[in-house]
């Protein structure tokens, strides 16, 4: 079986709603994983289960010998833990990422700090940072109130490039659902944009 690893970020996923960042990559799966019926999903929704912020003492158990941790450390490290073995794992990620403030969610960025662990999902060489997350392929699913240009507003992208570059994921698609608070026609304008952007790359799998 293949693994699709599935994070939504969204705060509108909860008590039986969804956001359209999230409506959109479950669109995007269930093409996906008709496509390929070997793609088995593990879904991580942080409205439901949140990330907590890499404080200091998360560093702080990070940093101590695995046999000198005390409980609360050795909870701490397997939570970080978790999350960079189910990225590891995967062999398709697809995020689910609101733009909020122009940029992502403050627990997306903080899931990113938990998983950028050196010696483990990058190194350092004498040629600069080597990504170690292994080879998959990833999608973002962008939802955003206005209309958002690269090289504009819009930090979503190059952020999640950046990062995802670092850690050694370079094969990435993006979908783009802007415009969505800008009234009833640009709200359908955008979603139908993005539809079509997701038909696209199904297409694309498919050869």
């Amino acid at each position: 079986m293949r693994k699709l690893l599935h994070l939504t970020s969204s705060l509108f996923d909860a008590h039986g709603k969804q956001g359209v960042s999230t409506q959109l990559s479950h669109e995007l799966i269930a093409g996906l994983t008709a496509a390929d019926a070997s793609l088995q999903v593990q879904a991580r929704d942080f409205a439901q289960t949140p990330i907590p912020y890499l404080d200091n003492a998360w560093l702080g158990a990070l940093f101590t010998p695995a046999e000198e941790r005390s409980e609360e450390q050795a909870q701490k490290v397997a939570f970080s833990d978790a999350l960079i073995a189910e990225l590891k794992a995967a062999d398709v990620l697809v995020l689910g990422v609101p733009t909020y403030n122009f940029s992502v969610p403050a627990m997306l960025r903080s899931w990113a700090d938990h998983v950028a662990r050196a010696g483990v999902t990058f190194k350092y060489t004498d040629k600069g940072a080597v990504g170690l997350a292994g080879t998959k392929k990833v999608y973002g699913v962008i939802a955003s109130g206005g209309i958002h240009e690269e090289g504009g507003s819009d930090h979503v992208r190059p952020w999640l490039r950046t990062f995802l570059g670092f850690i050694g994921l370079t094969d990435v698609e993006f979908v783009v659902a802007g415009g969505l608070n800008m009234g009833e026609s640009a709200r359908a304008e955008g979603l139908q944009k993005a539809r079509n952007q997701i038909a696209a790359l199904l297409a694309a799998a498919k050869e």
